[in-house]
């Protein structure tokens, strides 16, 4: 069963749901009404974002300064 959240109103022969109004409903069918428009999918648990690690060539390592030449007399 998937949950679904209605953005619009919508009546049919023996359903009435409200805008706002959460239903279940089977996987298949809530994709179909999880349009965007109609209504919109409902996650039960919240998104899981691993912790953010810089990429290899997102570091940005200092050089160490070079030494100035020594002069020459």
């Amino acid at each position: 069963m998937a949950r679904i959240r209605m953005l619009t109103s919508v009546a049919g022969d023996g359903f009435a749901w409200e805008v706002g109004q959460e239903i279940d409903l089977p996987g298949p069918e809530a994709a179909v009404w999880a349009d965007g428009v109609r209504a919109e999918l409902v996650r039960d648990s919240p998104l899981e974002t691993p912790e953010h690690t810089p990429a290899a060539g997102e570091t940005a390592a200092r050089r160490p300064r070079r030494k100035p030449a020594a002069r020459r007399e």
